[in-house]
């Protein structure tokens, strides 16, 4: 091969300077959004001790954020096309830098679950910007390459986040969590003021208000209730049984009105009939729970029961995100070769298996095996979702696969959500039977909120038997991920 032909191969392959400035300007904002899904998980216990509060209720910064993330998504795409990208961008990067000091400010827990929700909001209309300006600034080529960078933060956040959370905790107050968004997001903005151009809005655009005004607060309800069961230790208490109730009834209104709109809904329930979206729905939900869920765990285990301070618990996070480095990049091209039911298989193999040793825990567990278990266990996590997301969209017509694209995002944060509130549910009460136990009680009330996170594990098997053997061709699957990332 020649030198000019070497050169212009060479060429082809660069990614053009414009598009990695729009790059660097859209990850610099976005990405203490997703750092913040991990970051304050080592300061549960802090939190709930600072502000006098339980971990059950304390776990609520967490559930609010992951929550919100997920469903202001399908606004995101309305509210680029009504008042244009850049705008959005700017003022949703504005949101969550004041939800950020609010929540450093926060003088109790519910104003720090409320500005935390409020965060949730802002970072949650960035996220599905990002990835439309980044794939629209490609022209379609070189879809890989994008994708690795749009999931650069996401790949960072699980290993990063707890370390970086410890850090501050363990020198600084819990405030200095929401303080350190600050300077990252002045700067964002400014470089989002001066690098993006604006964007054209236009008219005529529609929201499901109402499917909006009935999905969330039915959510909210329904993990409300979830984590009072654990406060008050048993569903037989008002404060129980009005939000769930409540959160069902108003559950039932949302799918009566997604059913019967002739406008677009919140959420296209039809797309449900197709066995694998739904499939691969409920796997991204019990994906979303398994991971999201156990990071509530860990880090309480190893600083309630070992003694170890926020930075050591964070640092003994780590494991798991590495472990989900090392399938991450091989599952979508072993998916195109196998399909996506054995990689699927195979993760939820793994993940359990990273869980038996912490449904043994003690007081005295090694640590190293721990660790050891936790690289397994993400290297399972790791392994779902991309093939997961993969097969989401098969069997749909073309013009379906935008809302599906929301729905995986939807339900991958709303399982994060329910997996949060539902074993800290489910800590808390054991912590409770347990009490009289001391340090040995508790460590076994930890294996037993871990037996049922292995539970969880095994259950999404089932979905995960109804996905598809095959997938698609490599060129398809480039399609799918254009269409959506985890």
């Amino acid at each position: 091969m020649s030198a000019a032909t070497q050169e212009a191969e060479a060429g082809k392959e660069r990614l053009d300077p414009a598009f990695i400035k729009l790059a660097v300007i859209l990850l610099a904002g976005v990405t203490m959004v997703v750092f913040d899904t991990t970051i304050v998980n080592v300061a549960i216990d802090v939190l709930a001790r600072g502000l006098h509060t339980s971990v059950s209720t304390a776990q609520w910064t967490i559930s609010g954020y992951v929550l919100a993330l997920g469903m202001v998504v399908p606004v995101a795409g309305w509210a680029s096309d009504r008042f244009g990208a850049k705008q959005v961008w700017m003022a949703a990067l504005a949101l969550f830098m004041v939800g950020s000091i609010l929540s450093s400010v926060a003088w109790n827990i519910d104003a720090l679950i409320g500005f935390r929700v409020l965060q949730g909001i802002g970072g949650g209309l960035m996220l599905p910007i990002l990835q439309n300006l980044l794939v629209e600034a490609s022209g379609g080529a070189k879809l890989g390459r994008i994708m690795a960078l749009i999931s650069l933060p996401t790949l960072l956040g699980p290993i990063l986040g707890p370390v970086v959370g410890g850090l501050i905790v363990n020198n600084l107050s819990w405030r200095w969590i929401f303080w350190v968004n600050v300077p990252f997001s002045l700067v964002g903005l400014v470089m989002a003021w001066r690098g993006l151009r604006p964007g054209i809005p236009r008219k005529g655009t529609y929201l499901d208000v109402a499917g909006l005004a009935l999905l969330s607060p039915a959510l909210a309800g329904i993990l409300y209730a979830l984590t009072e069961v654990g406060v008050k230790d048993g569903f037989g208490h008002a404060i129980v049984i009005a939000p769930l109730a409540a959160g069902v009834v108003l559950l039932g209104a949302f799918a009566v009105h997604a059913l019967r709109t002739r406008r677009p809904p919140l959420i296209d329930l039809r797309l449900f009939k197709v066995r694998s979206f739904t499939a691969a729905n409920a796997s991204l939900f019990l994906a979303g729970f398994g991971s999201f869920g156990a990071l509530l765990l860990l880090p309480l285990y190893y600083q309630q029961i070992h003694g170890q301070s926020p930075l050591y618990a964070g640092l003994l996070l780590a494991p798991q995100g590495v472990g989900m480095l090392l399938t991450r990049s091989k599952a979508g091209t072993l998916t195109d070769r196998i399909g996506a039911r054995p990689i699927v298989l195979a993760g939820i193999a793994l993940t359990a298996i990273g869980t038996i040793a912490y449904t043994q825990v003690g007081v005295h567990t090694n640590e190293i095996l721990l660790g050891l278990s936790l690289v397994v266990r993400g290297a399972g996590l790791g392994a779902i979702t991309i093939p997961v997301m993969a097969t989401a969209y098969l069997g749909l017509a073309s013009g379906q696969v935008h809302n599906a694209s929301a729905v995986t995002r939807i339900s991958l944060q709303i399982g994060g959500a329910f997996g949060t509130a539902i074993l800290a549910m489910i800590l808390t009460t054991q912590l409770h039977a347990h009490h009289a136990g001391g340090l040995a009680g508790q460590a076994s009330a930890f294996g037993t909120a871990f037996w049922w996170s292995l539970g969880f594990t095994i259950i999404a098997i089932v979905p995960a038997l109804l996905l598809p053997a095959r997938t698609r061709t490599p060129a398809a699957a480039d399609s799918v991920e254009h269409a959506s990332v985890p």
